[in-house]
């Protein structure tokens, strides 16, 4: 019975050291146990899943508004490093009414890549994704005739729901802003064009 105080002492110590090393905030080891990635929002959503006849739908929802489209994906550098100028330019053109929508082109199993990518650029606005399974070639299409899957592709949309313009490719800031700008009409002095800037995949 003079053992019971030291085998509870040592129980107490071990049961002590398995709660610190399990506290909140680590990785758990078990196979499938993960925690969540520290740069996404709890309850955060997935972007939803749009095919051409989804996309047109978004255009008809923001027909009458100035609207810019980015098309990125994680696996295309050029997007990566553009993807935070488009951020930075949305914010500054949201005051003057221009919307704007991120179309994310990576497959299913890139999704982690996809979430940790958003958490870290926190885009001020919303981001759709290419639906598993559609024709590629016909969403291209459809989306912008001269389109061909060059990435990152950025639209151009007036109020009347056309196309301005557009950019293939990465630019720099400067016409970037010009367009955005154009999105405006004439009062936004300066309209966006076609171009097929250099660094694009």
């Amino acid at each position: 019975m003079r053992l019971h105080g030291p085998i509870l002492l040592t129980f107490a110590v071990v049961l002590v050291m398995a709660l610190i090393a399990t506290r909140p905030g680590r990785a758990q080891t078990d196979a499938g146990k993960t925690a969540p990635h520290p740069g996404k929002a709890a309850g955060a959503a997935d972007p939803p899943l749009i095919d051409l006849a989804g996309y047109r739908q978004l255009l008809a929802k923001y027909k009458g508004k100035p609207l810019v489209v980015n098309f990125w994906a994680t696996w295309c550098e050029p997007c990566r490093d553009e993807y935070p100028m488009i951020v930075e330019l949305a914010k500054e053109f949201k005051p003057q009414g221009v919307s704007v929508i991120g179309v994310d082109m990576d497959d299913e199993s890139d999704m982690n890549l996809v979430r940790r990518f958003i958490a870290r650029t926190q885009p001020p606005f919303p981001n759709y994704r290419q639906k598993p399974g559609i024709d590629l070639d016909t969403f291209y299409d459809g989306v912008n005739p001269a389109w061909k899957g060059t990435m990152p592709q950025t639209i151009f949309y007036g109020r009347d729901g056309q196309i301005l313009g557009f950019f293939l490719g990465t630019g720099p800031r400067s016409d970037f802003e010009k367009a955005f700008r154009g999105t405006l009409g004439p009062a936004g002095s300066g309209s966006a064009g076609e171009s097929s800037h250099g660094g694009g995949q």
